[in-house]
């Protein structure tokens, strides 16, 4: 999954959703100077990761993918998600999606303090830009598709996915909507072990 869904299903917690959105900067079991929450956000993320890559309903909406992105399939299906998710966002959430996002905000900047530097680095890009609403779009979509192929030098033309995102957009809102509802149960299973 995605950033919007990361910060989704951390719950209500401010610390574990940050943990939970900065995670993929942070490699091995080094992440123990963080605060406990921060922690358990890392660990969270780690584990929708691991579920989301193995479910058969994730794997079917990459395979759509897979004869022109190859294994950048993965990540596209996860923006793809996330644009499906601020869609529908009201199915999912009471609060308005650009409220809680101007929430997110917010409390990255009051918890600055905690945030790597790669976090720290992004944040400029991603408040100017408004990356999490602009999710609700495939013009929006498109244009964090095409950041990120930027970042392969273009090799892995994932500007171009929201072809078959236009293609094939019933089944992969379908394919969502059915995962979804898997993953918010697993992620609250391990938000309750943690």
């Amino acid at each position: 999954m995605n950033f919007l869904a990361h910060i989704y299903l951390s719950g209500d917690n401010d610390l574990i959703k940050i943990g939970n959105f900065m995670a993929d900067g942070i490699h091995g079991k080094n992440f123990d100077h963080f605060p406990s929450d921060i922690q358990k956000g890392i660990v969270l993320h780690r584990a929708i990761d691991t579920y989301t890559d193995a479910h058969p309903t994730f794997r079917l909406s990459t395979k759509k993918l897979h004869k022109n992105y190859h294994h950048y399939a993965g990540v596209i299906v996860d923006i793809f998600y996330d644009h499906f998710l601020a869609k529908n966002w009201s199915v999912y959430s009471n609060e308005n999606l650009d409220l809680y996002i101007q929430r997110f905000y917010q409390s990255l900047e009051i918890n600055k303090e905690f945030l790597t530097d790669r976090t720290k680095g992004l944040m400029p890009y991603m408040l100017a830009q408004n990356w999490l609403l602009s999710y609700q779009t495939i013009e929006g979509i498109k244009q964090i598709l095409t950041q990120m192929d930027g970042r392969t030098k273009n090799k892995s033309n994932m500007r171009f996915a929201t072809n078959e995102l236009t293609e094939y957009y019933s089944e992969f809102e379908e394919d969502f909507t059915s995962f979804f509802e898997d993953l918010k149960e697993h992620a609250n299973k391990i938000i309750n072990e943690l």
